[in-house]
């Protein structure tokens, strides 16, 4: 007669263990649907839809040119003979003559851009032959404009043999205070088409919403070629530079 009742009073502890947890899951169900709804993004109404897509983008340009005062000359020395070490042997000579001056005259950026040392072949009945070599010590510096042709006929006089080229560039400084001026130029030209456009079709500026500034580059040298310096050689080389013209653009995005 026990044991009945026994496994009656395990049944009920063990349903009212269940029903005690009952709570607890309902509040964790109440708490998370009212997280969701504190967090859940509100819909964007009709309105404020509109008004993101009222927005008139336009893009201005800028342009400042600017002389240039510096002169970036590339030269050396290139010799050719029957044997390799002698040939280096006179390349490093003249080379160092060439330095020599050019620190003298306090260049900037002086710096090898080249040493190369060929062997030359001769071609005959299909067969190669060893004639000699060409030895090559090639340099790079910059120097003020004003002061390169004189320097150039100098490097000649002092060993050096071949002149690669020249270019022209402004200075840093200039550079970097062009970059703003072209900015502010691109900002002033963008606002002015946002504005003409605005006023053809009755419509107010109510603010910038994006600003994205595309590019302010510093221009590259301006190149002058091997051809065109040899035909200056003829008089006492003369240099004369020209101008760098520094770009920039500006994109904004306006709420209308």
């Amino acid at each position: 007669m026990m044991h009945p009742i026994h496994k009656c009073r395990s049944t009920s502890s063990q349903g009212w263990g269940r029903w005690s947890i009952l709570p607890l899951v309902l509040g964790v169900i109440g708490f998370s649907v009212l997280m969701g709804n504190l967090y859940t993004p509100k819909p964007v109404n009709a309105q404020e839809q509109q008004q993101l897509l009222q927005t008139l983008t336009v893009t201005g340009r800028g342009i400042e040119r600017i002389p240039t005062t510096l002169t970036r000359v590339n030269l050396g020395v290139q010799v050719e003979g029957k044997t390799a070490q002698e040939l280096q042997a006179q390349v490093a000579r003249q080379s160092s003559a060439v330095v020599k001056l050019l620190q003298e005259r306090q260049v900037e950026r002086l710096e090898t851009t080249g040493i190369r040392l060929t062997p030359n072949y001769s071609y005959s009945d299909r067969t190669q032959r060893l004639i000699g070599y060409t030895a090559t010590n090639t340099v790079s510096f910059r120097i003020e404009t004003s002061k390169a042709g004189s320097l150039i006929d100098d490097a000649v006089q002092a060993g050096a043999t071949r002149i690669d080229g020249i270019s022209f560039i402004a200075t840093d400084e200039a550079l970097a205070a062009a970059q703003q001026v072209a900015l502010r130029q691109a900002t002033a030209d963008a606002q002015q088409q946002a504005q003409t456009v605005l006023d053809a079709l009755n419509l107010t500026s109510r603010g910038i919403v994006s600003i994205q500034i595309n590019h302010a580059s510093a221009p590259s040298p301006i190149q002058l070629d091997r051809g065109n310096f040899a035909r200056a050689e003829s008089a006492p080389s003369p240099v004369i530079g020209g101008e760098q013209q520094v770009e920039a653009s500006v994109t904004l995005n306006i709420r209308y």
